[in-house]
């Protein structure tokens, strides 16, 4: 095994995160994104969260946090990852094609006041922007979680979280982090 690989990764991994801490428009758009998810949640609102490959892994692992628990014992949030169901999307795809997954789970879901956490970290996944056009159509707000350029969801999400970074491993290590400091604030917010 070569060592050097292994400690360029770790130090790829904390030059992402230093940049992030080092940005303080950065840290109050993470701050903004959780008050808007207590906002959500205080008016009986949802999270719905969507991504693709590893992406979908972070949205079904950050849902689960807010619905099941974080660090707190407490109510449940209503919180939840757009590709959960199997028969839905295989049948989805199937009959309108797969860019339409997300986007048609929004329209039966969302509703207004509620939240679309939409990750890509290329910014440029067809179904993702579907899924953001739709929930905007449902009176959805957008936080985007993506790499450096943002990709076509810059224009689009009313609020971007864009991980400076180009390497797809740093962009999802670093949207991992972001989801837990959410739930945390969210759940301190909420229950103290």
């Amino acid at each position: 095994m070569n060592d050097n690989s292994i400690a360029t990764s770790i130090r790829g991994s904390i030059a992402v995160k230093e940049a992030i801490l080092a940005d303080p428009a950065f840290l109050e758009k993470i701050a903004l994104a959780a008050d808007w998810m207590v906002a959500t949640f205080r008016q009986d609102g949802k999270v719905l969260f969507c991504g693709n490959g590893g992406s979908a892994a972070d949205a079904q692992h950050l849902s689960a946090e807010l619905s099941g628990r974080f660090y707190t014992d407490r109510p449940p949030l209503f919180a939840e990852a757009l590709h959960v169901n199997s028969s839905y999307v295989t049948a989805v795809a199937n009959d309108y094609g797969y860019d339409r997954v997300f986007s048609r789970m929004v329209q039966a879901a969302g509703r207004p006041g509620d939240i679309l956490v939409a990750i890509s970290t290329s910014g440029t996944s067809p179904g993702i922007l579907e899924a953001v056009d739709m929930a905007h159509t449902q009176g959805m707000r957008v936080i985007g979680f993506t790499g450096a350029s943002g990709g076509k969801m810059a224009g689009r999400c009313d609020l971007l979280l864009n991980v400076p970074s180009g390497d797809t491993p740093r962009i999802q290590e670093s949207h991992i982090l972001i989801g837990h400091i959410l739930c945390q604030l969210v759940e301190k917010e909420m229950f103290g």
